[in-house]
């Protein structure tokens, strides 16, 4: 990694995400997004987004993973702040992995093709990326699909070439906007099975966005928002019960 990224490499404790008074705003002022939120996020922590359309989850996550920028306010990831960073792609090419309601797979590539995507960034052989997208799909239960086309697939399996493509280049750190938003509740139970088990085996950072309680109620930690602010925090709720 090169000096322009900050490392991932780092203690389960590290703060991987700190914001200060973060403020997102759009329309020359007239659409504010986010009021001034603050929160951590700790390495390895799964935390879900949960409040009403409109009230800023997006942006939050957009901004989180550099595809914004915050109108003022701070936004450190790993010590170092976002809004700085002299290529935010090689960020989000290296530490981060996203995973869309809408699953965005290229229609006309394979699912072996599709996870290969994001590999080019790596300066890897062909070879490396095939075998290493062979291995991806394999994990989330496609290793007998890797020369099927999107459409042949049921959403489920989109789910989970999405899934496979946001692991592609070993991020630390995965976003995802409503994962089990267009799917039916067998294929949500099995993707959001699927994200819990990533978190867990690869001690990854899980930020999630849902409308579902239930699957919120899955996450270590909830972040309720409401208006471009964030109403409640259940681990401090929690914390502030036990002192």
């Amino acid at each position: 990694m090169t000096s322009s990224t900050p490392s991932s490499a780092s203690p389960p404790s590290q703060v991987v995400y700190e914001a200060a008074n973060l403020k997102r705003e759009f329309d020359d002022g007239k659409v504010q997004a986010l009021r001034g939120v603050d929160f951590s996020i700790l390495a390895g922590e799964f935390v879900a987004i949960t409040g009403p359309s409109g009230c800023g989850k997006t942006t939050l996550l957009q901004i989180l993973g550099a595809l914004i920028k915050p109108s003022s306010g701070s936004l450190l990831y790993r010590g170092n702040s976002l809004a700085d960073l002299p290529d935010p792609s090689e960020y989000r090419a290296r530490e981060i992995g996203f995973i869309f309601q809408s699953f965005h797979l290229l229609p006309t590539y394979t699912t072996l093709e599709n996870v290969q995507m994001p590999m080019f960034e790596m300066g890897w052989s062909a070879s490396e990326r095939r075998d290493r997208a062979a291995e991806l799909l394999k994990s989330v239960g496609l290793g007998h699909r890797l020369d099927q086309f999107p459409a042949k697939l049921s959403g489920g399996e989109r789910q989970r070439v999405a899934i496979a493509r946001s692991l592609a280049n070993g991020c630390s750190v995965l976003l995802a906007d409503e994962p089990t938003g267009n799917l039916d509740s067998e294929n949500a139970e099995r993707v959001m099975e699927l994200l819990v088990n990533l978190h867990t085996d690869k001690h990854m950072t899980l930020v999630l966005i849902t409308h579902d309680q239930g699957i919120a109620g899955t996450a270590s930690r909830t972040l309720r928002m409401k208006d471009g602010r964030v109403l409640s925090d259940s681990a401090l709720t929690t914390t502030l019960a036990a002192s």
